[in-house]
């Protein structure tokens, strides 16, 4: 009798174990689905869309396809617009999150300081844009751990207008450096002589005047982050003190 009750109470404590498992696995789906929203997946995408521009430049023109050049170009543009597309999906559907204001920020400075460095490391930017690029690697690093910093305090710093404009602005330096790649190497055949060097010339000359402006707004704005949110790392100091 005794071991009838206990087999009855084992198999309803075994009932009990499933309900909770398949509860907790319900809720794991369900925050994975919402975790792994559009405009989230939009926003990671930057990355490995940057890693996609970057392979596609990196053959020389004599061993690559055909309008390969152009292809990377159209691919980058693509990562750009999703720069504004996830926002936008973001507010419209009601799936703004802290993940992905943290993302966002993050996945911009990657597909931008990836973008300037592979560039540089290709040789279609001069020896003399390294320094604004490094200008640009160590105002993004400084502003990324403020933002950590933050994260650590249950706050996260969304991006400022500034911040916003200073990303366009760089994103637009990219556009045109790719483009005069694409002219160069992809017109070279069908456009005019004389035409296609001015061309080739003028988004030259427009990719490092977009470039230095670039980079007096990235750190300009760098400096605006810092005034508005050091208490962060005063507060830091002030609890280890």
């Amino acid at each position: 009798m005794k071991d009838a009750k206990i087999a009855r109470l084992q198999t309803k404590s075994i009932s009990k174990l499933h309900c909770l498992k398949i509860a907790k696995l319900g809720h794991e789906y369900y925050s994975l689905k919402s975790f792994m929203n559009l405009p989230n997946l939009l926003t990671l995408s930057r990355i490995p869309l940057m890693l996609v521009v970057i392979g596609l430049l990196y053959p020389p023109p004599e061993e690559s396809w055909p309008w390969v050049r152009t292809i990377a170009l159209l691919v980058f543009l693509f990562a750009a617009l999703t720069d504004w597309l996830d926002g936008w999906l973001a507010r419209k559907f009601g799936q703004v999150s802290e993940f992905g204001k943290f993302m966002d920020a993050l996945s911009d400075k990657v597909l931008t300081l990836g973008m300037f460095v592979s560039l540089l490391a290709l040789g279609e930017l001069g020896k003399w844009a390294l320094f604004p690029i490094l200008l640009i690697l160590s105002r993004e690093l400084l502003i990324t751990g403020l933002r950590l910093v933050a994260a650590g305090r249950g706050k996260t710093l969304a991006a400022e207008k500034i911040g916003k404009l200073k990303t366009v602005i760089q994103l637009t330096c990219i556009c045109l450096i790719l483009g005069k790649i694409s002219a160069k190497v992809d017109l070279a055949e069908f456009a005019n002589e004389s035409w296609h060097q001015n061309l080739v010339m003028v988004l030259d000359h427009s990719g490092s005047i977009t470039l230095l402006f670039a980079t007096a707004l990235t750190v300009y704005s760098g400096i605006v982050y810092l005034v508005k949110y050091w208490r962060f790392f005063i507060e830091e100091n002030d609890q280890n003190a």
